[in-house]
């Protein structure tokens, strides 16, 4: 009997194999959990246990390299192109037949066909209780999950197709499952929907022992990250838009795909999302207070206390802390949603040199990156004081090493490198800079990274993998915490007890809200009245005084001044400072893949050439900004089609109603 019973599941896996229909909708759950299916919904902990595995179809988003994230874009570069699916992306090498680790499209409508039959059955589940705050609750992290799948999708392919509630059954005929893509502007209006509609179940809080989950907050911030991204040039009939998508048309009906008519309201409903989660008053900018070795602010810079000023924080540690693990994330209140990643752990050991000290050495920030960081006192780094001056040439041979919150500048550094603000400190690498490795024997501690050809991060110190070497002179240290290091017992001598400080991500966090909020009201001309999904009603428009508040928050949490009259008063100058600003506030946190395509500047600030220090000099010459000579950096490919990632050959295929994204032919 057994051997006949497992006969008949082999034939109705092969049946299932070779129907035509298509596989991101005919998705029928393996027989082991099929034949759980009955004992699921009996009682609460068997569906509670079952929900909670579904996550796990998520990825680690503190996991970069296969990410449309900093290696797809302008911010990071390495050559490393056969580990990391990013760099094959902006290679042009991804294609509907060799989608690498982004072919996404089948996973997450596996979720989103889990999450339906969950809903269609979760009534028999008699200890759940209707109107209970156990089912509410649960009910909005189901709703919740489907949500984020979408978003996930919409994020990587645009227009999706939605199912709804729909439960298909399987081993249909092709036409069953052949439905058309809805338009960007129904596919966004569906997932924040979905999300808003889960955050008024979630709760607001967890406990710290639930830490990485979501809560409420955490779907408000992905709506008003989509929101944003519909009011943005790209996908609100803007110049960008018609220049884009102008011609993309969905087969079935000729409508759209991408609407050609401007409109403001898309930026107050955007805004009206932020506000929401602003006025929960459970989230703030992280800080730290002033301590004895805090520098002293810039006369620029007010010194009231926080947030009206920066006197009483230090800009330092409040930023760079939030992110190395020094301060405890469980209770962080500028973390709408974060949850602990090893996949950001191994990121940061591509950060440091290889052989070595142990490291893969393929975390390069470009040049574009390094510059958009401001003086000290906030100029740009093209306009900068007397007191604070950007020198290029030359090197800072100051009486001694300058130390401040804890972090150490040589005297025998660049002067590049020096009167730079604390941001830039607390994230980038450059030649010269400081690693304490505190965790490490005494002989590796405290060690200055130098990427000259000659220097002890240089390209002659990789021997037997080329690959894992810095080609910028500039790697990142957001994540580094002052203890890490990557010697392993009995790996090598002198390696003794290297340890590194346990991270978490930050998946959406306050300032990203705050930053969104102000471009957001930027946009408007106009006062627009949105009703919100909570039934309350949002008056927005273009208010200085609020435009200011939230924009100075974030300055003066890096101890920086705010804004000038001048400044705020004009529409193209504050458009600029916010996308400046998120280029630096918001690095390597995949924000900036998004953006340059949001605002419809994808295809110009990709054309920029890669750039870089002499990493085939030594001494003065090597602080030279040249183009990065490989030949990874010379064949990145600019195209409108990189804007979206293509859906599967085979499913484009197998659907007649099913339009592939523009540019991608087979």
């Amino acid at each position: 009997m057994k051997n006949m019973f497992k006969h008949v599941i082999f034939c109705v896996c092969i049946a299932m194999i070779a129907m035509p229909s298509c596989d991101y909708l005919d998705v029928a759950d393996n027989f082991e959990e099929a034949f759980k299916w009955d004992s699921i919904f009996t009682k609460k902990r068997n569906l509670e246990r079952y929900v909670w595995t579904i996550p796990t179809m998520f990825p680690d988003e503190g996991w970069k390299f296969d990410k449309l994230g900093s290696f797809a874009c302008d911010e990071a570069f390495s050559i490393m192109i056969s580990d990391y699916t990013a760099l094959d992306y902006v290679q042009g090498n991804i294609t509907p037949t060799n989608l690498r680790a982004f072919n996404i499209w089948n996973s997450m409508y596996i979720v989103v066909r889990k999450i339906n039959t969950i809903l269609a059955n979760i009534d028999k589940t008699t200890d759940l209780t209707d109107g209970s705050r156990e089912k509410n609750e649960l009910l909005g992290y189901i709703y919740f999950m489907r949500a984020y799948a979408y978003y996930r999708l919409v994020m990587h392919y645009g227009p999706v197709v939605i199912i709804g509630d729909d439960v298909l059954e399987t081993n249909e005929e092709t036409q069953y499952y052949d439905r058309q893509r809805a338009t960007f502007d129904e596919s966004v209006d569906y997932v924040c929907g979905e999300l808003e509609r889960a955050a008024a179940l979630m709760p607001a809080t967890v406990s710290a022992s639930f830490f990485g989950r979501p809560v409420s907050a955490s779907a408000l911030g992905l709506s008003a990250r989509l929101r944003l991204i519909r009011a943005s040039p790209l996908w609100n009939g803007g110049l960008a838009a018609r220049r884009t998508y102008g011609t993309w048309l969905r087969s079935t009906d000729r409508v759209n795909y991408v609407s050609q008519t401007y409109s403001e309201a898309r930026w107050a409903e955007a805004a009206a999302v932020c506000k929401r989660i602003i006025d929960t008053d459970l989230y703030s900018l992280h800080i730290i207070l002033k301590r004895a070795d805090s520098p002293v602010l810039p006369d620029n810079v007010p010194d009231l206390d926080f947030p009206e000023g920066a006197g009483n924080i230090d800009a330092f540690r409040s930023f760079h802390e939030m992110f190395n693990g020094e301060s405890p994330v469980m209770r962080n209140p500028e973390f709408l949603w974060a949850a602990n990643s090893s996949g950001l752990l191994n990121y940061t050991r591509h950060s440091f040199p290889y052989e070595t000290y142990n490291g893969f050495a393929t975390v390069s920030v470009p040049q574009k990156m390094i510059d958009a960081f401001r003086m000290a006192d906030g100029r740009p780094i093209n306009h900068s004081s007397a007191e604070y001056p950007y020198e290029t040439d030359g090197i800072w041979n100051g009486p001694a090493d300058v130390t401040f919150s804890g972090y150490t500048l040589k005297t025998n550094v660049h002067k590049m490198y020096i009167n730079r603000e604390p941001r830039f400190y607390a994230s980038i690498g450059f030649s010269g800079a400081h690693w304490p490795m505190l965790s490490t024997s005494s002989s590796r501690k405290n060690q200055q990274f130098w990427y000259g050809s000659g220097g002890n991060a240089g390209k002659n110190t990789v021997r037997n993998l080329p690959y894992n070497v810095n080609t910028t002179g500039y790697t990142l240290k957001k994540f580094v915490h002052p203890e890490d290091s990557w010697g392993t017992t009995g790996q090598a001598t002198n390696y003794e007890d290297s340890r590194q400080v346990a991270k978490a991500y930050p998946i959406i966090r306050y300032a990203e809200i705050l930053l969104a909020y102000v471009e957001a009201l930027n946009n408007l001309t106009t006062t627009h009245t949105i009703q919100g999904s909570d039934n309350k009603t949002y008056t927005l428009s273009r208010d200085r005084g609020e435009m200011a508040k939230y924009f100075n928050m974030v300055r003066f949490r890096a101890g920086l001044p705010g804004l000038t009259p001048d400044e705020v008063a004009s529409q193209a100058t504050m458009q600029e400072l916010i996308e400046t600003e998120r280029m630096v506030e918001l690095l390597h946190e995949n924000a900036r893949f998004w953006d340059v395509r949001r605002w419809g500047k994808y295809e110009t600030t990709e054309r920029e050439s890669i750039m870089g220090m002499d990493m085939d000099a030594d001494g003065l010459a090597f602080y030279n900004v040249v183009p990065v000579n490989q030949v990874v950096a010379r064949n990145r490919v600019v195209d409108k089609k990189l804007i979206l990632l293509p859906i599967e050959l085979n499913e484009v295929r197998k659907s007649p109603s099913l339009d592939q994204n523009p540019g991608y032919q087979y």
